[in-house]
């Protein structure tokens, strides 16, 4: 099974990464994850709010 990708999508924390690719490697409780960044391998706990899929965002695009 592929790995699922997402984007990291907020400039209020880390503002420099917004846009890059990430994986989610652990989801917990209070809606937050672990999440490890694809170009380097830097790792943060955050919500879940702050990343969106890759695919559902590629399908947003594409409507527009």
């Amino acid at each position: 099974m592929p790995e699922q990708l997402y984007i990291w999508r907020v400039k209020a924390r880390l503002p420099d990464r917004k846009g890059t690719l990430c994986r989610v490697l652990v989801r917990g409780k209070l809606n937050s994850c672990l999440v490890e960044f694809v170009s380097d391998g830097y790792r943060a706990v955050t919500s879940r709010n702050y990343v969106r899929k890759v695919q559902a965002q590629m399908e947003k695009e594409d409507a527009d």
